[in-house]
């Protein structure tokens, strides 16, 4: 029926995502694949999940689509990538116990695993390396916060400021700073000192990079 009419559609069993032009013809769509469904087919169509909407929002099998300019791609949809930024949450939060060392060793393992289902499992065909990027500078801002919580003393921060190689006269200013820990986190204070380098030297992977280099054996 959706072939005679000309619909571009795709479907995976009993889901099925027709894409129409505009909000009218997507409503006059659904009417009349409704009547099909249920008058000729005797099928039952679930009306809380079936539903009208842009594609570029709507999830399907996990995924959604998004436009570049001309050019339409395939991503992850929201609702699948929040389960992964709540399962990161957990791992870097600042009140989480455990050394550093180890954190960052959980971390890397789950982001790991993670990368090698979006290269090669259900979701290698999705375009996720500006999600990874922005995602990679949430993580290493969530690191930070924990450092910075960390080093709870004013001492202490002063301290290790200074070992990282901030000047004596900005290294008291910061330590005793007081602004959030998240805002910290994000400052440059932080950024050149607990630099990039420093937490890959510490086992904070580059996942851009591995997610690049993983594309290039697959």
């Amino acid at each position: 029926m959706l072939e005679e009419r000309g619909h571009k559609f795709v479907r995976y069993a009993d889901d099925c995502n027709i894409y129409v032009k505009s909000l009218r013809a997507a409503g006059r769509v659904m009417e009349s694949c409704t009547k099909f469904l249920e008058g000729k087919l005797k099928l039952k169509v679930n009306r809380k999940k079936s539903t009208t909407g842009s594609p570029t929002k709507l999830k399907f099998l996990g995924f959604s689509l998004y436009r570049i300019g001309k050019r339409i791609g395939i991503r992850v949809h929201e609702k699948s990538l929040n389960r992964l930024k709540e399962r990161l949450k957990a791992l870097t939060s600042r009140k989480r116990s455990g050394t550093m060392e180890w954190i960052l060793k959980e971390i890397t393992r789950y982001l790991i695993g993670w990368l090698r289902t979006l290269v090669r499992g259900y979701y290698s065909i999705a375009d996720m390396k500006k999600y990874l990027q922005e995602t990679v500078e949430w993580l290493r801002r969530r690191i930070r916060q924990i450092f910075w919580k960390r080093w709870k003393r004013v001492r202490t921060r002063f301290e290790n400021l200074i070992q990282l190689g901030t000047s004596k006269d900005k290294a008291w200013q910061w330590a005793n700073t007081r602004k959030s820990y998240w805002h910290t986190a994000n400052s440059w204070i932080l950024t050149k000192t607990l630099t990039n380098p420093y937490l890959e030297s510490l086992g904070f992977p580059n996942v851009a990079k591995r997610y690049e280099a993983l594309h290039a054996t697959r």
